[in-house]
């Protein structure tokens, strides 16, 4: 018996040990597979997106093969871009303007030159910011009116004067004023043209023939929705506004008045005979008939002077004349002549008789009268 349980004893140990050495050929079976170890690995962060690493400027150093996962993507051209080729305009495309306040604008383009139809250009100095279907209007009124305009005139036009395109501001740049069309880039001011010949057309100039400018006129207002010039507001007297604003149904404004240019004042004295006029040969009776002139114009000019004196001595009231010292002595003597003192003595003594004789004659009349007659 003692026997048995020393050997059941020592059976005991080696059977724990086999167990043991099971679970550890087990665990390095299930840990150190190739399985195993690759999902041991800790997860590796994903790689930041192409768009990030160019915002912060660093793209060019950690780009990698991951630029490529996220791809940037650019809208597709709209009509009015893929139709504004470079055989109607030099327009490169601009990115989209947003801001500052209200003022914005997408599908623009920098409209630089117009392409006529015979291939020369008509520069647009300087080059106007523009929305395409604006830049476009721009163009096909350049190619379409005014180059034949100028084939009228024995030349063509070679550039446009642009005075403001896009501008964030209100309107008339009024403070506080809505918006205008300049702020969403959907405007241009003309202030003239120039020709191959070196002539400058200034739209708003009175000089310019005015037949050349109701021809612009009836350009501008069949193509663009408002036009403004002079005698419109008082803000467009040096250039003309153009813009295509979009009003209820289809409300046009044209308001561009083309004024006559300002009456001279004519010379008082007549003018310098020309040194290249030919001399006029007169003959006898010519020579007689000047001379009769002549004498006319000399006999009118007297009578004009003489009545002009006249009238000036007509305005000065003559004093009167002094009488003669004869005169004078004539009536002294009349004076001191005995005479004279005794017809006044005569004359003095009638006078009194008669009024004693109206006294006389009112004492004759009953009391109650004679009140009447004192």
């Amino acid at each position: 018996m003692k026997s048995n349980a020393g050997l059941a004893r020592r059976k005991r140990p080696s059977a724990r040990a086999g167990r043991d050495r099971l679970a550890m050929a087990a665990f390095v079976a299930l840990f150190m597979s190739p399985m195993a170890l690759a999902g041991s690995r800790p997860p590796l962060p994903q790689p930041r997106p192409a768009a990030a690493l160019a915002s912060d400027g660093k793209g060019s150093e950690h780009t990698g093969e991951s630029s490529g996962a996220t791809p940037e993507i650019t809208p597709s051209p709209s009509p009015c871009r893929l139709a504004l080729t470079d055989l109607v305009a030099i327009a490169p495309s601009v990115p989209a303007i947003t801001g500052p306040g209200a003022c914005a604008g997408d599908d623009l383009v920098r409209l630089e030159a117009v392409v006529l139809p015979d291939g020369s250009r008509v520069a647009v100095k300087p080059a106007a910011t523009l929305r395409c279907k604006m830049a476009s209007a721009v163009a096909e009124w350049i190619r379409s009116d005014l180059a034949p305009l100028a084939e009228g005139l024995g030349t063509r036009v070679s550039e446009l004067d642009n005075l403001d395109s896009f501008e964030c501001r209100g309107r008339n740049r009024v403070i506080k004023a809505k918006l205008s069309e300049h702020g969403r880039a959907n405007a241009l001011d003309v202030g003239g043209l120039r020709l191959a010949n070196g002539r400058t057309i200034d739209l708003t100039d009175r000089a310019v023939e005015r037949d050349l400018r109701e021809k612009v006129l009836g350009s501008v207002c069949a193509r663009f929705t408002t036009v403004l010039g002079p005698g419109s507001d008082g803000y467009h007297e040096n250039h003309i506004h153009l813009d295509l604003i979009q009003r209820r149904n289809g409300y046009r404004i044209c308001h561009w008045e083309i004024r006559d240019p300002v009456t001279a004042i004519g010379p008082l004295l007549p003018a310098e005979r020309p040194a290249q006029a030919s001399r006029h040969e007169m003959g006898e009776e010519d020579g007689k008939a000047s001379a009769a002139v002549r004498e006319r114009g000399a006999v009118s000019r007297a009578v004009s002077q003489a009545g002009s004196e006249a009238a000036m001595s007509a305005k000065v009231v003559p004093e009167p004349r002094k009488r003669p010292a004869a005169a004078d002595a004539a009536a002294k003597v009349a004076r001191d002549s005995p005479k004279s003192s005794a017809s006044k003595h005569s004359t003095w003594r009638s006078v009194t008789h008669s009024a004693k004789r109206t006294r006389g004659s009112r004492n004759d009349l009953p009391p109650f009268l004679r009140l009447l007659f004192d």
